[in-house]
């Protein structure tokens, strides 16, 4: 009886858009299982397991990571995306880009280290490899 009304809500809630409009400012971090739209000025982590926009008038310190990324904003900090990553001509990020597939328009712009394959797969999943000392400490 409750599980038609639960997957009806997880679906809702994925398919569910946050916008955070050009005024706003937000000191914290963001976490949504649906997409967000970034206007305004974050500072901390944004976090979506969909897609998140980085609209021409956002600025974003921190780091962000989603599925699929469209930025055409500014961006202070690292940038995680499991699938395609959108940089538009209007885009500035500065940090380290880990993603699958990287679609770069003319004009856009980019100062850091660039992860892109099955590697970007494994540190998007927080996979790190070990310390010597992890691994004596291990066993």
């Amino acid at each position: 009886m409750f599980k038609k009304q639960d997957d009806k809500s997880v679906v809702e809630m994925v398919n569910s858009s946050n916008v955070i409009s050009k005024e706003t400012v937000i000191k914290g971090d963001i976490r949504a299982q649906g997409n967000i739209r970034i206007e305004g000025s974050v500072e901390g982590t944004v976090d979506s397991k969909n897609k998140i926009v980085i609209g021409d008038s956002a600025l974003l310190i921190g780091n962000l990571k989603a599925v699929e990324a469209e930025i055409s904003g500014k961006i202070e900090g690292e940038v995680h995306c499991s699938g395609v990553l959108f940089l538009k001509k209007s885009a500035i990020v500065n940090g380290d880009i880990f993603t699958q597939k990287l679609v770069v328009e003319n004009g856009a712009t980019f100062n850091g280290r660039c992860q892109m394959g099955e590697q970007s797969k494994a540190l998007n999943g927080k996979a790190k490899s070990a310390t010597p000392e992890e691994e004596i400490i291990a066993g």
